[in-house]
This record gives C-alpha cells, structure tokens and sequence, in this order.
C-alpha cells in the first residue's frame, strides 16, 4: 500500500483541492495493481509548492536557475522492494499546475494527477534521458493515468 505524506507552503493550493492528501491518496489507491504494492507500506512525501520555492531546489539541487513544473528526488538510485520502503520527495510548482492562470479546476487537476504520475515513475527510477527510457517512461505515465481516470470516475 502506498501512502503519501503532503505537505505545502503555497495557500492557492487548497483553493483548487481542499482535501489534498485525500486526493494524492486517492489517485495511489487508483494506480494499476502493479503500483499499489498491496503487502508492503511504501511512503513517500509530496511538497505543494510555487515557483519561487522550486526554484531554489531546482538551483540548489540541478544547478537550474528556474523554476519547474516538478522535482523528485529518489531516496535510492535502484529500489529494492522490502516490506517498508521509503521512495522519496516530489515537489510541484502551484504555479505551473496553473498555466493558463485561473485554470478550470478540472483542468487544473487532470494536470496535477499526469504531472504526479511523472514525478511518482522518477521515485521508482524511471527517467528520459535516452529516448528508448522515454517511450518506456511514457507508456507506464499512460497506463497508470488511464487506471486513476477510470477508477476516480
């Protein structure tokens, strides 16, 4: 079972989902039974935040002087499933979540659920740096975003 931690220093987050870490929660619960490690406790924490946080991670960490739509951080570099494991960090930009500004909230959370999808497959080591690891990346973001669709729906 996957739990998810949130955390958030941006406000305009609860004005688009109030209950966020019921929603994050929720969209785990609706990933593929491939994701959901039904017999272990997998945990790791989501960061709500805007551009202006990302960017000094995005600095800090890459050596980006810009902000991003979302950083993940591994805790592993290869996981290795145990009973309890702990994948990492996920940061997400508010601000990016809401391009174009005042973003249909439907919209707005379609867009968070693909780009948390992303950040997830980063803690689990998936990456797109060669093109090959990015059609593979992709196909997993499809197959879990129709399962969560299908399944909150």
């Amino acid at each position: 079972m996957i739990n998810v931690e949130v955390l958030s220093d941006e406000k305009n987050w609860s004005v688009k989902i109030k209950k966020k870490e019921f929603f994050f929660n929720q969209i785990c619960k609706s990933f593929p039974k491939k994701y959901q490690f039904k017999d272990k406790k997998i945990f790791f924490t989501l960061f709500l935040s805007n551009n202006q946080s990302i960017k000094k991670l995005n600095k800090k960490f890459r050596n980006k002087n810009k902000p991003t739509d979302i950083l993940s951080f591994p805790f592993q570099k290869k996981i290795k499933l145990k009973k309890e494991l702990y994948l990492g960090d996920i940061i997400i930009s508010f601000n990016y979540m809401n391009k174009p500004k005042n973003l249909e909230i439907n919209l707005f959370k379609d867009k968070v659920i693909k780009t948390f999808i992303h950040g997830f497959l980063h803690l689990l080591s998936f990456d797109h740096i060669k093109l090959k690891d990015y059609n593979i990346m992709f196909r997993e973001e499809q197959k879990i975003y129709r399962s969560v669709i299908k399944n909150l729906n």
